[in-house]
């Protein structure tokens, strides 16, 4: 049986939320996360920034970063549930534990 690994994920979403629904959409995600046996979920919001570059039509986005413990087998899925959302421009998934 695996161990719980730790990961950062750092999600960068179109500009047109506004904070409350920002905070919305990170609850949300954060009890997708929980579904998946996840612990120890941190949401950290970095702020709306301008991008280096367009990124579908977009030259702003928010920035959220989560924290978490999972086990390994599920961060496809709840990655493949971050291609699906549209307000996702990019997404990134690091292993804390490698790193």
């Amino acid at each position: 049986m695996s161990a719980t690994m730790k990961y950062e994920m750092m999600i960068l979403l179109t500009e047109e939320f506004n904070d409350s629904e920002l905070k919305t959409w990170a609850f949300n995600y954060a009890k997708a996360l929980r579904k998946l046996s996840a612990s120890e979920i941190s949401v950290i919001s970095r702020g709306k920034r301008d991008l280096a570059y367009m990124i579908k039509n977009q030259k702003r986005g928010n920035f959220i970063q989560i924290n978490f413990s999972s086990l390994p087998k599920y961060i496809d899925n709840f990655s493949d549930n971050l291609k699906l959302d549209t307000n996702v421009l990019r997404f990134l998934v690091l292993n804390k534990n490698q790193v």
